[in-house]
């Protein structure tokens, strides 16, 4: 990784004895951020951890020198230094006076989407969450130099507070040939999303922190029309922004809807159930726990609908070592057994209406699970899904074409419904049925993990 290294720039703005600390530091190359608040000991913020850098307190001096010699504050109570990409953001007294601030140290890092650059390739919109300070304002300006340089796309970035492309009126060269509209006002992001669409032809539009409803419908727009979007927002995880409500539109938005009593019987749900509404603005999902530790969703859609029935999806990981290998695995769901059995889920184990009996299928089913040689019966399921499921939490599945011979039965639940032969086969000898809605490879991995585990 090569570091553009202009840390000389924001250090040279500080009062003098945190300046003549910083210089000397060992742990320089390390730092986060250094935070000055009134009548307190400076503190530097390291990637191990903090660090006071004087026995003096700060002084309404001390805090009035630096901001003397940075950009002026917008409205988000942000500003800059000309031609870098460091942050430096104020806390006000009740008079609307600084007596606080934290020195973000901004870089531009390259090679640091080397892990995740097929991802880019594919055209698909990504969604990045994480932690804040974890990269995620790093990762996007490293997308948008990849995207504009080396795929020589159209690229515009939409930079709010000035933390992807620096503050000046000329871009920093982290972003390569990107373009960058700057935001006079914060409330005004979702229009110029819109303006930047609908004047300046992007292949792809670069958002960072998405973060009300408008910039949520706006990004939908955006996406509508056929743009690569790259954007971030606030939450952990894919489960957070379900549970925002200005931000589940991102992911085609969340609605109640009630069954009929017939229809919740049969799906074994109860009568009021959460549904996505449309389709996500994005089609990927990254979330950042650690750096160089991603997270993936392979397909946003499929992830959600899973959440909102009460199973986790199957997860990509990848890891970034550091020799520039990429290690790649996928994440075991792992979930109640009582609940497998439960049909809350989709991905349940057929119900059986007398209680006995689901209890016998039960305990069949825990047995199988020191089986190492099963024999699956496929119905109405394509062998190749099986064994890809298989393969991600790997072992060899072995299939019959006889019943008798099998150990469990795999199928699609519409079909397995109509098929009396198999049900009566199935109660006679205690053969466990596990059923899906639909021939997708997460489904199937669903079940595999469970039986085998």
């Amino acid at each position: 990784m090569i570091i553009d290294k202009d840390l000389d720039k924001l250090i040279e703005n500080l009062p003098f004895f945190i300046r003549e600390t910083l210089y000397n530091h060992p742990n320089k190359n390390q730092l986060i951020e250094i935070v000055m608040d009134l009548g307190r000991r400076p503190e530097a913020r390291f990637v191990v951890g903090p660090e006071y850098l004087s026995q003096k307190l700060i002084s309404w001096q001390d805090l009035d020198y630096t901001t003397k010699r940075i950009g002026k504050f917008s409205n988000d109570n942000r500003a800059g230094i000309e031609r870098t990409l460091h942050r430096v953001s104020c806390i006000r007294n009740r008079q609307f006076i600084i007596n606080g601030l934290t020195c973000r140290v901004g870089r531009a890092i390259f090679g640091t989407i080397s892990g995740v650059r097929d991802l880019l390739e594919s055209g698909q919109s990504i969604l990045i969450l994480g932690k804040p300070g974890v990269g995620k304002t790093t990762m996007i300006r490293e997308i948008a130099r990849v995207l504009s340089d080396e795929m020589e796309k159209r690229v515009i970035i939409i930079d709010t507070s000035n933390e992807i492309a620096g503050d000046s009126d000329i871009p920093h060269s982290g972003i390569g040939r990107a373009r960058r509209m700057q935001v006079s006002k914060t409330e005004l992001q979702h229009q110029v999303m819109i303006e930047a669409i609908e004047n300046h032809m992007p292949e792809v539009i670069i958002i960072d922190e998405i973060g009300t409803e408008l910039e949520s419908l706006a990004a939908r727009t955006i996406a509508e029309r056929g743009v690569q979007l790259v954007g971030t927002a606030h939450g952990n995880c894919l489960e957070s922004l379900i549970k925002n409500p200005p931000l589940s539109d991102l992911l085609g938005g969340i609605q109640y809807v009630t069954l009929s009593d017939d229809e919740a019987k049969r799906r074994g749900t109860q009568k009021s159930i959460l549904e996505r509404k449309a389709y996500p603005a994005f089609q990927l999902a990254i979330e950042i726990n650690e750096r160089n530790l991603w997270i993936i969703h392979e397909n946003v859609e499929e992830s959600v609908d899973l959440l909102l029935q009460g199973t986790s999806p199957i997860l990509q990981i990848r890891e970034l070592k550091e020799n520039g290998e990429t290690k790649i695995k996928y994440r075991e769901t792992k979930f109640d057994s009582l609940s497998f059995f439960n049909s809350e889920h989709n991905l349940n184990i057929w119900q059986k209406t007398n209680k006995e009996k689901s209890s016998n299928i039960e305990s069949k089913n825990l047995c199988l699970n020191k089986i190492d040689n099963l024999k699956i019966y496929p119905y109405s399921i394509p062998l190749h899904l099986i064994k890809k499921a298989a393969n991600l939490i790997g072992f060899e599945p072995s299939f019959t074409k006889d019943i008798s011979e099998a150990t469990i039965v795999i199928g699609l639940q519409k079909h397995l419904r109509q098929n009396i032969k198999i049900n009566r086969f199935s109660d006679k000898y205690n053969l466990p049925i596990y059923t899906i809605n639909k021939s997708t490879v997460p489904q199937i991995t669903q079940i595999l993990s469970n039986v085998v585990r």
